[in-house]
């Protein structure tokens, strides 16, 4: 195994545009990428551009029916069938909608096999993480779900074990239907809570199919959670369930949309936060599967605060060249996110916080937090399953 990171990327899934106001703008992407060049870790990983995904591998998840849903609407945007869920708020059609989102699944699936082929040992891809995209239907602005196609190539690769961790602040509903029935496959999610965000499912209960009992783990966190619970909850269960699961290959999926300032969810996480949890599931990598780990991005809507900072972190971990938190932003970012938004730049690579986390089995469990029952809950849904006590 080479040992060296790789970072999956093309300039044109920047194609993948939603169109003026709508809240995925591409530009979250650009201004990622020319952080990590600002930086210069670029040269620290392999940059590969991987071909997108075709017909053949999109079927490993998706539907015949709605793959040609998205190539008709793709070639004429006004006639997407709503029955899809294309041509809705959330995902309206736009012209090259197919070919973006294919090239976005072919950079995920590209990863997968770099990383099972030993030609990696790490690999990111922080333009996918579309994980609400389901088999036979677009959802939460997610077209095709690169982060299924990546675990269902693996497993198409002879992965016997593939462990999936979402950390994005919704649900991660569509890997997880993907693989409902599937004992090779753990979906771990982290998020706010179905009671209060899209999108209204990651109950505790929901802890796979039959035959695949405790195969699917999710934490549904109370609104308003912040770093020291975030991190409590995420070392509350994911270490033991990976311990107890051996996966071959982590895929982890690091929606930013945990953040306190993100505008479409209600969690007050810092970039620091992020930053540890992303260190978190390196460690953990290595631990449990050799080191193979793909790494994905996901949702995101503070565009320019909060996006850049945390996957840049992201891509500089798995190059080995972490970049301090209180690092100055390179000036020349700066001017670039002026120039492209007209919004002034963050100054520093951290939000000010050095977060840390009470241990859940050291401190005890306190009936009255909310938090603390989330996670009690999810520990007595699928611990059993696994042989651990909850």
């Amino acid at each position: 195994m080479s040992g060296r990171a790789q970072l999956m990327w093309d300039e044109e899934v920047t194609g993948y545009d939603f169109g003026a106001g709508h809240p995925m703008d591409p530009v979250r992407l650009a201004l990622t990428m020319r952080l990590v060049r600002a930086y210069g870790l670029d040269r620290a990983v392999q940059v590969v551009a991987a071909k997108p995904a075709g017909e053949s591998t999109l079927r490993l998840v998706h539907g015949q029916e709605y793959i040609e849903a998205v190539r008709r609407a793709s070639a004429a945007p006004e006639s997407a069938d709503g029955s899809y869920g294309l041509g809705t708020i959330d995902d309206p059609a736009f012209a090259g909608m197919h070919e973006a989102s294919a090239l976005i699944a072919g950079q995920s699936v590209g990863a997968a096999e770099d990383v099972w082929r030993g030609e990696a040992l790490h690999a990111v891809n922080f333009a996918g993480g579309l994980h609400h995209a389901m088999p036979r239907g677009a959802s939460g602005f997610c077209i095709y779900n690169d982060a299924a196609l990546a675990v269902a190539r693996l497993l198409e690769l002879g992965a016997e074990r593939v462990a999936y961790v979402d950390v994005d602040v919704h649900h991660g509903d569509g890997v997880q239907a993907a693989f409902w029935d599937d004992p090779r496959v753990l979906t771990i999610s982290l998020h706010e809570h179905p009671r209060t965000l899209f999108p209204q499912t990651g109950w505790p209960e929901e802890a796979g199919g039959e035959g695949a009992e405790g195969s699917a783990v999710n934490v549904a966190l109370p609104a308003g959670t912040s770093d020291e619970g975030w991190l409590r909850a995420f070392h509350a269960v994911v270490p033991e369930l990976l311990a107890a699961f051996r996966p071959q290959v982590l895929v982890t999926q690091h929606g930013a949309d945990t953040h306190v300032e993100d505008p479409l969810a209600h969690l007050a996480v810092t970039v620091d936060a992020q930053r540890a949890v992303a260190e978190s599931c390196h460690r953990l990598a290595h631990e449990h599967a050799d080191g193979r780990w793909v790494a994905l991005g996901g949702g995101g809507y503070a565009v320019v605060d909060v996006v850049p900072r945390s996957w840049t972190h992201l891509v500089a971990i798995a190059a080995g060249r972490p970049v301090e938190p209180a690092a100055a932003v390179p000036e020349e970012w700066r001017q670039e996110v002026y120039r492209r938004t007209r919004m002034d730049a963050p100054r520093r690579m951290t939000d000010g916080r050095e977060p840390g986390w009470r241990e859940f089995g050291e401190s005890g469990y306190d009936p009255a937090d909310r938090l603390d029952q989330a996670i009690l809950a999810t520990r007595r849904a699928v611990f059993p399953h696994h042989g651990l006590l909850p």
